[in-house]
């Protein structure tokens, strides 16, 4: 039997309607672009539930979509115990979520929990909430994503 290797990716967020399903969606298409979609399997979630069920904000679909990546299939949901031993990547979007993360990671966890902006050369590091605000920070969660899907995903390239 010749299995191929898979990585997986969970991006994490406090609603997952925003910054996770942002990053999700950039990184599928960045993902499918590169023809890996059969060997890196992607996802988001919160580590709040207020949100279960529900699509991703209309601002943060319409920013994406204007850049060419949808978002329009992705649903909320909870972090789940299990995602600690089904993703090896969970990647968080600021330090509060991390912490909520790190809190959440038993010894048996298989993942490796760390700030999305890692992968990323700019100086900042965190991705911004844009909820409270206008559509300018939804662009600029937007350039965030991207630089550091790139490097994400160069990451996992050289791992693999």
């Amino acid at each position: 039997m010749n299995e191929k290797l898979t990585t997986s990716v969970l991006f994490v967020c406090m609603g997952n309607i925003c910054r996770s399903p942002t990053a999700h969606g950039v990184f599928e298409k960045l993902v499918e672009d590169a023809g890996l979609s059969d060997v890196i399997q992607v996802d988001s979630a919160g580590t709040h539930a207020d949100h279960t069920g529900e699509p991703p904000d209309r601002r943060a679909q319409a920013a994406a979509e204007r850049r060419g990546y949808a978002l329009q299939h992705i649903r909320a949901r909870r972090v789940e115990d299990d995602d600690f031993q089904q993703f090896e990547y969970i990647i968080a979007m600021d330090v509060d979520n991390l912490s909520m993360l790190q809190e959440q990671t038993t010894s048996e966890s298989y993942s490796e929990v760390r700030l999305f902006l890692d992968f990323s050369e700019g100086r900042e590091s965190e991705v911004p909430d844009p909820y409270y605000g206008g559509s300018a920070g939804f662009e600029r969660v937007l350039d965030l994503v991207e630089a550091a899907s790139r490097g994400l995903l160069e990451h996992i390239r050289t791992r693999q």
